[in-house]
């Protein structure tokens, strides 16, 4: 069998897979699975973590202000006016 992305055994057909799938949702099997975060992941965590615990009270607002104001730039699109009800086609 050939190892996923974290090192785990599963099956190369989509039959074989859509039926271990159906044994981990029903309980007959455990997912092997470990809830591990990738190292990318978790470095970008702690680097947030570490970047606002770094910064000024002043320059954290700084950013936020930047923030909303790049976010409400722009006015938001108006919306064509909805229509009612369709009229029945009389004969």
């Amino acid at each position: 069998m050939p190892k996923g992305p974290r090192g785990e055994k599963r099956p190369t057909d989509a039959i074989g897979l859509a039926v271990m799938i159906g044994k981990i949702a029903t309980g007959e099997i455990e997912d092997e699975r470990d809830p591990v975060k990738t190292a990318a992941a978790e470095l970008g965590s702690r680097g947030g973590k570490r970047r606002a615990e770094n910064m000024t009270p002043e320059r954290r607002r700084e950013i936020a202000r930047a923030g909303a104001t790049a976010r409400w730039k722009n006015p938001a699109p108006v919306r064509p006016e909805t229509k009612g009800p369709k009229e029945p086609i009389s004969e």
